[in-house]
């Protein structure tokens, strides 16, 4: 995987070579403080799904929702401020310059529903800004099944790494068969597992589960 260079919006680009070879040429940019008027386009109106504009993690439910009021105003608020300030929340797949997916990712600290979260109730480091987390890709309908995710789960990689991380950590879906795109979007293990994680929890009941990858791990 190719160290990270700088792009015509002032983001991190990472070439990839994962994608299956019937797929077209995708390039992964981080985005910077000028990429917001690109993302909010590829957001639209949705704010990406249901007005999140992909700050459910971010939140806790009260403001979540306040934030969804008035078409998602307050979500897509919240978002524009972290681009504008340079915060890097996540990373845009583009096709022949035009974007075909995202994934969040970030320091796990930034995910304040994870401090609160059942799921990694007594892992104990949870303060730890060496610890960053992807808890959320957004591939839309046209664009999927062709080898985005694992794009962009490959550039997260070199991202957080290059980011300073030690480790990265996921929460998929544990589950065979095909899925809905409101289960799906955290990734399956099956994804994950390619790209050398391993699952380190697996709470008794739902079906999501943490997965972690040692960034000072070379991937076999």
């Amino acid at each position: 995987m190719g160290s990270a260079t700088t792009s015509g919006d002032g983001a991190g680009r990472h070439g990839r070579d994962v994608r299956p070879p019937d797929v077209a040429p995708v390039d992964v940019v981080a985005v910077g403080a000028d990429g917001w008027a690109r993302l909010e386009a590829f957001f639209g109106p949705s704010g990406a799904y249901s007005h999140c504009w992909c700050t459910w993690w971010r939140q806790p439910s009260a403001a979540f929702d306040a934030g969804c009021r008035d078409g998602g105003a307050g979500n897509r608020a919240l978002l524009e401020s972290l681009v504008r300030a340079g915060r890097e929340p996540g990373l845009v797949a583009l096709e022949s310059g035009a974007p075909v997916g995202w994934v969040s990712v970030a320091p796990r600290t930034e995910y304040v529903r994870l401090a609160r979260s059942p799921l990694l109730r007594g892992t104990g480091d949870l303060a730890d800004d060496g610890v960053w987390a992807l808890p959320c890709f957004w591939v839309p309908r046209a664009h999927r099944g062709r080898g985005v995710a694992s794009t962009l789960l490959a550039a997260a990689v070199d991202h957080a790494k290059a980011r300073g991380a030690r480790v990265l950590e996921a929460y998929p879906v544990a589950a065979a068969g095909r899925l809905a795109a409101a289960e799906a979007y955290t990734g399956t293990v099956t994804l994950f597992s390619r790209f050398g994680f391993r699952v380190v929890r697996r709470p008794p009941t739902g079906r999501r589960v943490v997965v972690r990858r040692d960034l000072g791990e070379a991937l076999r």
